[in-house]
């Protein structure tokens, strides 16, 4: 045990998390390094009518995130949806939605902070070599992990920094491209053709992805002030910004790139066209800042996993040590960085990619299902309640479940193989007594 800490200790997580830093936290994790990649592979499907497909994943995405909002409104600890399933159907679900979020939120983490290393290497291309890869990564990670054990405020802080800086280019662009559309023709080229349904489908698959992720700032809800009240509004504030963002952007990038559908850079080929070499550089910078600010929130919220495993008796006990002058996590914050650390050096964008598809899909089913289960178990105890909730919670599972249906062999093994580590993990611990999550199933 380092000095300056202390072992184990429950419930002395200082709540540091405000509304507004909350809301920032659930945009920066919604708005990654997807925005500067999708545009041209949702013009690849559907040209000019891509915009639309952008709302109608937003709305499915909504529904989802709707539900858990009723959800998350129950519960003021650490975990996300690890604890919803564990209070709803037990230790054994529960512990598979943990293993399946944090496994995912370490490897979206690493392959990000890959992209971060491949946008830097456009100003800087000998970060690609090996040796100053690994030393970018270790300042990278090892500095963020500093300022989150340092204290969650400083970290919440340093969210809130990055999810201006990132939003500010994409503005920019939006707000450059509407007048270069009005300069030069209607806002709709003439060549909108209609699509069949399976194409919209496809479409709206692809951007699914771009809606995932607001789960994981749910996580540190023992950090949270306020979490019943604040965690509802919080999604609930992020979800339209987010949609208005990414709609704007599609209807710039296509009404303005000839080749929308063929360009890897369409936000910096875009911003080009708009304004030249300075504002592509901008763009470009906006990317180094939206990868960095993703790392960011997820060094808040994805060691809160592990803390939480330990407070509820599924993990080992140090994980949930508490550092004795900054109170947070600091061992799982360090295993954490540690591994990302590792990962993000190997490099396995594809597997990361892969694992991050099938935990959300799976946590969101747990999630929406939780939903009826609690308000029978728990009446009257959510701090918000979803008019229709059980109806929304219905349509969000059978939307999880088209995408599910879409998965491929590799998707499945990954799956298998992650559900046997969490079994194993059950098959551990599955005699231990759960103090925390008793107290709240008998509130029922």
């Amino acid at each position: 045990m380092i000095a300056g800490s202390q072992g184990p200790q429950k419930h002395n997580l200082v709540r540091g998390i405000g509304l507004w830093s909350l809301i920032a936290l659930v945009v920066n994790f919604i708005i990654g390094a997807g925005i500067f990649g999708l545009p041209s592979a949702a013009a690849a499907i559907l040209g000019a009518q891509s915009p639309f497909a952008y709302l109608i994943a937003a709305a499915g995405m909504g529904v989802i995130a709707a539900c858990v909002a009723e959800v998350a409104s129950r519960f003021q600890q650490a975990g996300g949806p690890y604890l919803y399933a564990k209070v709803a159907f037990g230790r054994f679900v529960g512990l598979q939605t943990g293993w399946l979020l944090w496994l995912t939120r370490v490897s979206s983490a690493a392959a990000v902070a890959n992209i971060f290393i491949d946008y830097l290497a456009g100003f800087f291309p000998q970060a690609k070599q090996p040796l100053i890869r690994l030393g970018i990564l270790t300042i990278l990670v090892g500095g963020l992990a500093v300022v989150n054990i340092r204290g969650v405020k400083l970290g919440a802080q340093v969210s809130n920094f990055f999810t201006i800086a990132k939003l500010l280019p994409l503005l920019i662009l939006v707000v450059c491209g509407f007048v270069f559309i009005h300069l030069h023709g209607g806002l709709f080229p003439q060549s909108a053709d209609p699509h069949p349904t399976g194409t919209w489908i496809e479409a709206v698959l692809l951007l699914v992805y771009a809606f995932s992720g607001f789960e994981s700032a749910l996580i540190p809800a023992s950090e949270v002030k306020r979490p019943e009240r604040n965690i509802p509004l919080a999604l609930l504030a992020a979800f339209p910004v987010v949609t208005v963002i990414y709609f704007l952007i599609q209807i710039v990038v296509v009404h303005t790139l000839p080749n929308s559908a063929q360009t890897h850079q369409p936000l910096s080929d875009t911003a080009y066209i708009l304004g030249g070499a300075a504002l592509a550089t901008i763009v470009s910078l906006g990317a180094l800042l939206s990868t960095f600010g993703s790392l960011a929130a997820n060094m808040i919220a994805n060691p809160r996993v592990t803390f939480a495993f330990a407070e509820q008796g599924d993990f080992p006990d140090f994980f949930a040590a508490v550092h004795r002058r900054y109170q947070t996590p600091y061992v799982s914050i360090i295993a954490f960085a540690m591994l990302l650390w590792a990962l993000a050096f190997l490099g396995t964008f594809r597997w990361n990619a892969t694992v991050s598809a099938i935990s959300r899909l799976f946590s969101y089913v747990i999630a929406c299902a939780a939903l009826p289960v609690l308000r029978k178990k728990q009446p009257g105890k959510e701090g918000f309640h979803l008019p229709g909730g059980v109806a929304l919670a219905v349509l969000g599972i059978l939307f999880a479940l088209v995408l599910v249906s879409h998965m491929g062999r590799a998707e499945l093994i990954v799956l298998l193989i992650t559900a046997a580590v969490s079994f194993l993990n059950w098959f551990v611990v599955r005699g231990r007594t759960n103090p925390s999550v008793d107290r709240l199933r008998k509130k029922s």
